[in-house]
């Protein structure tokens, strides 16, 4: 006989919607045997999905990347409801996942292994093997991409899943991941909802082998700890404090558009934002004024209205901690040009901001600040450019605006960060990959050697048969 009146009410978690302010979606999170459960039904199937034929998963992949893009437009519009990020901007996002899934599935074919030069009676191999139960957790702030990469790997090299999309924005990440889930066995890819408790107790699960997370370095430093205390492995694409340097010779005009789009778009709220500006003091006060006026041009509103070109950030909480940078750093003598402030309408705005003169020691050129500001430093030269933005705890990417084929060379040697991009604040080729430095994480987050990331290796010796 069973008997439910002892059972409790899931916690559950509610979350603003960020154009209104008003109450918006509730998360019921997961609790410790929820999560177990979870971890328990990937483990089963794992002998199952291991023993898949590479070609057979890479063909559920493709299936997952077609009903991915064929559902890009609800996506979007639930991003776009969830976390307040402009909605072609989500829709877009969406048609990346699937794009990210299709690439996983053709270069996941070719990490099996490979064969060693050893003695001509015997046969030597060097296998890549699963790893077992891969659990990913990812952000609010660009989810779908971020997941469908890290599922995508896992997956096609034959592990199985347990993904926890972020408690901000739970409703789009459980939306992908039943979209995926539904092109592969029963058992292979489970989601739970949840914030840190049902995070922790994911991590802390003894059948997890490896830990993916992309989100917040003090988040991924907890990871690390309990992952490692039981021996697991930990992938981690943490917190950044991108700067951007524009050199003597740079067009200001063509270097604000830059800036603009590195610090705005979504609102500031991205892994890769430029926050951080060290502009040669020769183009700096016309870089300034373009950068500003480029600033005040954006029409901020709702994310769903095709005219908007900058929508409010994910929560009121965000915008505390945008707003205490901001407001310390013009304590310490930095110089309002344009913003500044929260914007008297419902939900969580801020206006895009323009400081400039920034002074080194403030929470604003220290510490990830997550919103719509560009703080802009002044230097003598291009070496102190590279200096001072090398000056940093974190190291995930940065942008140098040159025209100078030596100085693109020296930045790209000397920046201690994963990604060095010249002369486009965005971009890249598909199939890089890259390492975080510092506070920013460590181990390929895309391209194929996430895929190795994904596996382990096994040395076999055959001889005499």
């Amino acid at each position: 006989m069973t008997t439910t009146a002892a059972r409790t009410a899931p916690r559950t978690l509610e979350r603003p919607d960020p154009v209104t302010g008003r109450p918006g979606r509730a998360v019921a999170c997961a609790d410790a045997a929820e999560v177990d459960a979870a971890v328990r039904a990937a483990r089963e199937a794992y002998p199952g999905w291991r023993a898949t034929a590479p070609a057979a998963r890479a063909g559920m992949l493709r299936a997952a990347a077609a009903a991915v893009r064929a559902a890009a437009d609800e996506l979007g519009d639930l991003l776009c409801a969830t976390t307040g990020r402009l909605l072609g901007e989500s829709r877009d996002s969406a048609a990346v996942a699937a794009d990210l899934l299709e690439e996983a599935a053709v270069a996941g074919l070719g990490r099996a292994g490979r064969v060693l030069a050893g003695d001509a009676t015997a046969v030597d191999v060097v296998r890549r093997e699963p790893r077992g139960v891969v659990a990913v957790i990812t952000p609010w702030n660009d989810p779908y991409p971020a997941a469908a990469g890290l599922l995508a790997a896992a997956l096609v090299t034959g592990n199985t899943v347990v993904h926890k999309p972020s408690e901000r924005s739970d409703a789009p990440g459980v939306r992908l991941a039943e979209l995926v889930a539904g092109a592969l066995p029963a058992g292979v890819l489970q989601v739970v909802s949840g914030d840190g408790a049902t995070g922790q107790a994911l991590v802390e699960h003894e059948d997890v082998a490896l830990v993916a997370h992309v989100g917040s370095t003090a988040a991924g430093r907890r990871i690390a700890a309990a992952v490692g205390a039981r021996g697991a492995r930990a992938l981690l694409e943490n917190g950044g404090k991108d700067p951007i340097v524009v050199d003597a010779g740079v067009d200001p005009v063509e270097a604000a558009a830059q800036i603009a789009t590195g610090a705005f778009t979504n609102a500031g709220q991205l892994c890769t934002a430029v926050e951080r500006v060290y502009v040669v003091e020769e183009v700096a006060d016309a870089l300034v004024a373009e950068l500003a006026r480029r600033a005040e041009a954006l029409v901020v509103g709702d994310p769903a209205d095709p005219s908007t070109t900058m929508g409010p950030l994910v929560d009121d909480d965000q915008l505390a901690v945008v707003a205490a940078h901001v407001a310390e750093a013009v304590e310490a003598g930095a110089q309002v040009v344009t913003g500044g402030r929260r914007l008297e309408r419902d939900g969580s705005y801020y206006a895009p901001t323009v400081l400039d003169r920034c002074p080194d020691d403030v929470a604003l050129l220290r510490e990830e600040t997550f919103g719509p500001v560009a703080p802009v430093v002044r230097v003598a030269d291009f070496d102190e450019a590279l200096r001072r933005a090398s000056a940093s705890a974190y190291g995930l990417a940065a942008t140098v605006l040159t025209p100078r084929l030596d100085h693109a060379l020296r930045a790209a040697d000397v920046l201690e960060v994963g990604t060095v991009k010249v002369n486009a604040v965005f971009g890249g080729a598909p199939g890089g990959s890259a390492d975080p430095r510092r506070g920013s994480g460590g181990g390929a987050g895309y391209g194929p050697d996430l895929l190795d990331e994904m596996t382990v290796r096994k040395a076999v010796h055959l001889e005499g048969l």
